[in-house]
């Protein structure tokens, strides 16, 4: 599941991302609005958190912005302007949720986990396949061949990147970046310790082994 957080305070941008990443999400992060509203308009997110005072364009022009190009994903309005007159306004501009700062992290998750099963992101695939394996990103259910699978957060998330990605050779660096959102570091192994310990739930009780090595590139799942 994607989320993007558009939050210009580091230091709140780094406790968001790091919470959400330990429960299972793949998040994107940018500090600027007119970047933020770039990609809300032109990726293909779940869900959006957003701070209204941005460098470069405010949350609320974004929300207006992203609502009249037809994106229909729910946004949450995570901000330290707490008037009713702010709140009425977020909520007429198009956000679904507004919470204000200084916030709990486990409400900002559950807003985020109640909004994702209400309002799944239009057009989102919520339940990927391939072959006999299934994933369903909204109940974190994995199963394969009818067997249920029990995945670890990052493994979930490693296995959903590969599976958007299905047939598609994805790299070290691409995985590190999208699961783990820090740079390479071309020393580390974790890809290859959480691609073993991927391979040996997905692949290793089965016949057919759905997740390839591409020896100089990185791996495909076909």
């Amino acid at each position: 599941m994607n989320i993007i957080l558009i939050e210009d305070d580091a230091k709140t941008a780094d406790f968001i991302v790091r919470g959400l990443i330990q429960e299972g999400f793949s998040v994107a992060h940018c500090a600027d609005g007119r970047e933020g509203m770039a990609r809300l308009i032109n990726e293909d997110f779940d869900l959006a958190v957003l701070d209204i005072m941005l460098p470069s364009l405010d949350g609320f022009a974004i929300i207006e912005a992203v609502r009249q190009a037809g994106r229909k994903l729910p946004i949450i309005v995570l901000s330290a302007r707490d008037g009713l007159p702010d709140k009425l306004r977020g909520l007429r501009s198009g956000c679904d949720d507004y919470l204000t700062k200084p916030f709990a992290f486990a409400e900002l998750s559950a807003r985020i986990q109640a909004l994702l099963r209400r309002q799944p992101a239009a057009g989102a695939t919520t339940v990927l396949q391939v072959a006999d394996l299934t994933l369903d990103v909204v109940s974190r259910r994995v199963t394969r061949g009818g067997e249920r699978i029990e995945l670890q957060p990052q493994e979930f998330m490693l296995l959903e990147y590969l599976m958007r990605n299905t047939g598609r050779v994805v790299s070290k660096t691409m995985i590190v970046e999208h699961v783990w959102e820090y740079n390479f570091d071309p020393q580390t192994n974790i890809v290859e310790t959480r691609m073993c310990r991927l391979r040996e739930k997905i692949d290793k009780p089965f016949e057919r082994k759905l997740i390839q090595t591409v020896r100089g590139f990185g791996y495909v799942l076909e």
